[in-house]
């Protein structure tokens, strides 16, 4: 008799009725690769984007940064993709290949572009076994695609996008590539941190030598940076920066590269550096940034013209511009030597005023969480002429860059337009607000301005205008009163009114010549006319830029002519063709030849016996120059401008907020503005080459001679103050008595 078969359980796996978990692992299998692979296509045809070409990636080795050039053909800048001094495989240390190897990718010269295993590893230890320390699954050459190619935003695909990406591209990047020219790019793009991209600008940047003599322990050292550039950092994290050294020198033993005994005694050395500093270009760095805008500009408009594209970042091209660079650091040290001495200065008087205290109560309420956690932290910050690392609180670091003094600089060729220097603040590198095209408070640097507005009008620098003090019904009563509490009254002359920046004639001044010939001489010399009807605009309470004002003075330099600023002379290609050439710059008379004659003499008496007679005093120069200060309410701007008919300084100086500022004559123009001026013009002066070529003697007009030969002071009789009460503005401004200044008074004045 046959045994009988027992039934099969059910549920068991190939029993009746049971689930086929072989054949649902087979096709969850077989579905996971068809869309692993459908996936693959879609990236591949450029659904999330085009993939650069093989072409394209043999270039790269190509490229060459566009160099900026001065006037006389002197580097001054670069402009680039990445900022690298390219190396060649034969200056690349065994050790410094092996540390990176060892490191980063084992297998690198067994695999095409993609090592298999990493992934694997990743998937397992990193993400199911949750180790940090598993380690990532890019190889060197998905790196170098991350980092020259960056990686795009695609929402919830965004990582497994960038992935497929990288090692596609890496893949046709080693199709086209030997393994040793794979290891060069690699080494001339990776970046180091501090805008250092590549082994060659690191190697010089931190230890002050070329790659090829790079040490065991040094290369180690830049190799365990490519983690992360900052936190390695060995300047700003010396200590984690040996730590990572150490284990950088453990994995080369640990592929065989090192003996035991040798990691042992490289790991006992100290971190030593030989630091060489930031950016050398960075001197030039405000007017680069400004070329680099207008070139892209320039080469826009002349790829529409030819159909021929132009990258400024790749094709070495050659900007030729009209900065003059011996300039440019003269005007650059003499800020710098200036903050750096009113610094102090003013960091004395914000601590007796208790400024901090009254700053922290406004920001703590925006501060959020990182301003209650106050942490201390090892940073680089920038201080007057320098950088220097150290250990500051969260608000330390921020009053220390809300308490800093700024300065800017513009000096131009007034016939040509042509920029000779462009200081846009203190460090481009830290602080990148360029102030030369920021507009701030002009103050008196405007009367200029309004005066020739006045002579336009028919009225002469013997013209006597009213030195009273007078409340203005129309305007709220508004008296302004003169800086220097001048309560004489009576008349001044035109001529004395503007050499020694009186306000009270200067405001009579405006509403004897109107509101609409103020407007169109503004408009006329390329300054904003939006507060022409404000009669404090004869004050200065309007804000100008650097930028705007330095051109208006150069019109009165050149006989009423204002020209267009000019940065760019010329660009070629990398073979030299000339792609664009500058012609003349436009110009236009904007106020008359006498006019323009008139206003020079008048500033030059400012420079000689006024507001700026401290370029002779103090600094020595003897030089036609004419030139006129400005101080904003409360000593929040403080401005200079002086200028022959060869060259235009203008410089401003203060703080990115008004809250800052100097409560005493620290805070002038005269002592805050003109010393930055007058340091660059006393090194023109001994330079004979530098004199020659921008100190020029004033021209003035066949027919016409300045006349300022008349009294600085008066009384008016009576005939006059009838006509005037008749025949003047009717602004409604009433005579208020004058109030004898007391010794309080003296002691405690303040800006009106």
């Amino acid at each position: 008799m046959a045994a009988k078969r027992k039934p099969a359980k059910k549920g068991k796996k190939g029993g009746k009725g049971g689930v086929p978990w072989f054949r649902v692992g087979l096709w969850t299998a077989v579905f996971v690769l068809v869309v692993f692979f459908a996936f693959m296509q879609a990236v591949r045809s450029g659904f999330f984007g085009e993939l650069p070409s093989e072409q394209e990636l043999a270039d790269i080795r190509h490229e060459q940064a566009t160099l900026v050039l001065d006037r006389d053909g002197r580097l001054i800048g670069k402009l680039f993709a990445q900022d690298r001094t390219n190396v060649k495989f034969s200056d690349l240390p065994k050790y410094l290949v092996d540390a990176l190897i060892s490191t980063e990718d084992a297998r690198f010269f067994t695999h095409e572009g993609v090592d298999g295993r990493s992934y694997i590893r990743v998937f397992f230890r990193t993400l199911l076994g949750r180790d940090k320390g598993g380690g990532g699954g890019s190889t060197i050459s998905q790196q170098i695609i991350k980092n020259l190619y960056g990686r795009e935003k695609h929402g919830l695909l965004t990582i497994p996008v960038n992935k497929m990406k990288e090692a596609l591209v890496a893949q046709r990047l080693e199709r086209i590539l030997t393994k040793e020219d794979v290891l060069v790019l690699y080494f001339n793009s990776v970046p180091f941190g501090e805008n250092a991209y590549g082994i060659e600008s690191a190697a010089q940047r931190y230890f002050g030598k070329p790659t090829k003599r790079l040490n065991v322990q040094e290369s180690a050292v830049l190799v365990g940076m490519l983690k992360a550039n900052t936190a390695y950092n060995p300047r700003l994290h010396p200590q984690a920066s040996k730590r990572r050294r150490d284990q950088v020198l453990a994995q080369m033993q640990k592929q065989g590269k090192l003996t035991a005994g040798q990691v042992d005694s490289l790991q006992s050395l100290p971190l030593n550096l030989n630091y060489t500093g930031g950016d050398a270009l960075d001197l030039y760095g405000y007017f680069v940034h400004q070329v680099n805008g207008e070139a892209r500009k320039l080469l826009k408009e002349l790829g529409k013209k030819t159909g021929t594209s132009y990258d400024i970042e790749k094709d070495g091209l050659r900007i030729m511009t009209t900065l003059d660079a011996d300039l440019q650091r003269m005007a650059h040290v003499a800020a710098q030597q200036q903050l750096a001495a009113m610094q102090p200065k003013l960091d004395r008087e914000l601590r007796a005023n208790k400024d901090r205290k009254a700053w922290e109560k406004i920001a703590g309420h925006k501060g959020g969480s990182s301003w209650k956690k106050n942490a201390t932290i090892v940073r680089e910050i920038y201080h007057h002429g320098a950088r220097r690392v150290d250990s500051l609180t969260y608000r330390d670091s921020l009053w220390h860059y809300h308490s800093l003094l700024h300065a800017a600089v513009l000096m131009m060729e007034p016939g040509s337009g042509a920029i000779r220097a462009w200081v846009g603040g203190n460090d481009h590198r830290y602080l990148p607000y360029d102030l030369v095209n920021t507009r701030r408070p002009i103050a008196s640097t405007i009367k200029p301005i309004i005066y020739a507005a006045a002579l336009e009008r028919g009225m002469e620098p013997c013209t006597y205008l009213n030195n009273d003090k007078r409340a203005y019904t129309e305007f709220k009563d508004w008296a302004p009163d003169n800086f220097d509490r001048d309560t004489i009254g009576g008349e001044v002359a035109m001529w004395y009114a503007l050499t020694k920046s009186m306000n009270r004639p200067t405001v009579d001044l405006y509403f004897r010549t109107g509101a609409d010939t103020v407007r169109n001489t503004l408009e006329a010399l390329g300054l904003p006319t939006k507060d022409a009807s404000n009669p404090s605009l004869a004050l200065g309470a309007t804000d100008i830029a650097l930028k705007e004002i330095v051109p208006a003075y150069g019109a009165f330099a050149m006989s009423g002519r204002r020209v267009t600023p000019q940065l760019i002379v010329s660009i070629t290609d990398a073979k030299g063709k000339t792609l664009y050439q500058a012609e003349r710059p436009a110009s236009k008379q904007a106020i008359t030849a006498t006019v323009a004659s008139d206003i020079n003499a008048m500033l030059q008496r400012a420079v000689d016996q006024g507001t700026g007679a401290a370029l002779r005093s103090k600094y020595g120069v003897t030089s036609p120059f004419a030139g006129k200060t400005g101080t904003s309410q409360d000593y929040g701007d403080a401005w200079f401008v002086a200028y022959t008919p060869g060259l235009v300084i203008g410089t401003w100086v203060g703080a990115f907020n008004n809250d800052i500022h100097f409560r005493s004559a620290n805070g002038t123009g005269g002592q805050l503005a003109l010393p930055i001026v007058g340091k660059v013009l006393e090194q023109i002066e001994r330079a004979p080459d530098l004199r020659k070529r921008y100190i020029r003697s004033f021209n003035l007009p066949v027919d016409h001679e300045p006349d300022l030969d008349c009294e600085p002071r008066r009384k008016p009789n009576a005939l006059e103050e009838l006509i005037n009460d008749v025949f003047g503005p009717k602004d409604g401004r009433r005579t208020e008595p004058e109030k004898k200044e007391n010794i309080f008074d003296r002691l405690f004045k303040k800006k009106s």
